[in-house]
């Protein structure tokens, strides 16, 4: 049986990728033929495909651009390639580790970083990649594979990618010190929708206030179907709970800063040391201590992703129209309305606005609704 050939690919390039050079002996040509003007006519092409051309065509195995993630496979015949998971991304540095345990400080291959996405960077905490050592500890990512279970938001109106490859999304948020922000986490609960993941609802600091005040809140949650969890890092309220909701897991730690996302990973795993600071006692919000996402194995299996915090969460590709769909509590009456096109706001024989009125939709909720639709961009 033949070798199948790989597969070649048109694909775009970053503006610019390859600039024309310009040739360095223009003025000796004319000197030495400067009425040959139909030769140079004979010359000429008019095609989009010249050296400006923004497309190229590279050898590869596939190449997706869909909602779970941009990848390609670009082949290699080299049998030295190995395959690992990105625990970070420094820069222009990813650390891989393989499935040996072994970590390699990888670069990207020029080919891949230079491929036009509307991603900030081609390679994410979480990808699967493969790539060739170079040397021990060294090597050069020249494939990233398929991705599932992607969180991402908008930044600067373009796609910045959290982590991949996981399946929970533990959202934390602070009883106190800074303040609870129930519409972050209503936007939380939007992307792990959209993304079709599994959501936690982690209210730390809980030793600062009296949970009772809570329950309202997480009533709401409840009967929506999301699981909540009060702890407090301080205390060790809650860890044992957290830790065997997160064991043999691939679970992404998210929230604004401050609201003690590292403490809680230093509590559920021994021997972590993540760094933390306290709140600030001027303005109460957190500061920023972890800098970037990065994927902490487990000892009892399953990793988890500490992020940086966030103050804001634009989403990432949906649509005014989709978010309906996306709040478990207004989805159901959406088909209900007078018109199709209906934002919910303020139309007419609205059914979402009957079913707030009637008690059948938490009116902070609906309130989380609007704020998105109406200002996507401001902080939760």
């Amino acid at each position: 049986m033949s070798k199948k050939r790989p597969a070649k690919i048109r694909t775009e390039f970053k503006k610019n990728y390859q600039q024309r050079v310009r040739t360095s002996d223009l003025t000796r040509q004319f000197h030495q033929d400067p009425h040959d003007d139909e030769a140079q006519v004979s010359r000429e092409r008019v095609s989009g495909k010249g050296d400006m051309s923004r497309h190229r065509t590279i050898v590869g195995q596939t190449l997706d651009d869909t909602s779970d993630g941009f990848a390609v496979e670009m082949e290699s015949a080299d049998p030295s390639v190995l395959q690992g998971r990105v625990l970070r991304v420094h820069g222009l540095e990813c650390v891989v580790l393989t499935a040996e345990g072994r970590e390699y400080r990888c670069a990207v291959r020029q080919v891949l970083k230079s491929l036009s996405t509307d991603q900030r960077h081609v390679v994410a905490a979480g990808d699967i990649v493969v790539f060739r050592p170079e040397g021990t500890k060294q090597g050069i990512i020249f494939s990233v594979k398929p991705r599932r279970g992607v969180l991402s938001r908008t930044s600067k109106g373009r796609r910045h990618i959290l982590v991949t490859n996981v399946d929970l999304v533990i959202i934390v948020a602070s009883t106190a010190d800074p303040d609870l922000k129930p519409h972050l986490i209503d936007r939380f609960l939007v992307t792990a929708e959209q993304a079709q993941l599994d959501a936690l609802i982690v209210l730390n600091k809980a030793d600062l206030i009296d949970p009772v005040e809570l329950q309202p809140l997480l009533g709401v949650y409840a009967q929506l179907g999301y699981r909540t969890l009060l702890t407090s890092a301080e205390r060790g309220w809650g860890i044992d709970h957290l830790r065997d909701m997160v064991t043999g897991r691939q679970s992404v730690v998210a929230g604004q800063s401050g609201v003690g996302k590292s403490s809680l990973l230093n509590a559920v795993q021994d021997g972590l040391g993540l760094r933390v600071q306290p709140v600030s006692t001027e303005n109460h919000k957190g500061k920023h201590t972890t800098t970037t996402a990065e994927l902490l194995p487990l000892s009892g299996g399953g990793y988890l992703v500490d992020t940086p915090g966030i103050r804001q969460l634009e989403l990432w590709d949906v649509a005014a129209e989709e978010v309906a769909g996306l709040f478990r509590d207004v989805r159901p009456y959406v088909s209900g309305c007078r018109f199709p096109d209906c934002t919910h706001i303020h139309e007419v024989g609205c059914a979402v606005q009957d079913a707030v009125a009637d008690g059948h939709i938490d009116p902070r909720r609906y309130n989380s609704y609007v704020h998105l639709i109406e200002d996507p961009t401001a902080a939760g």
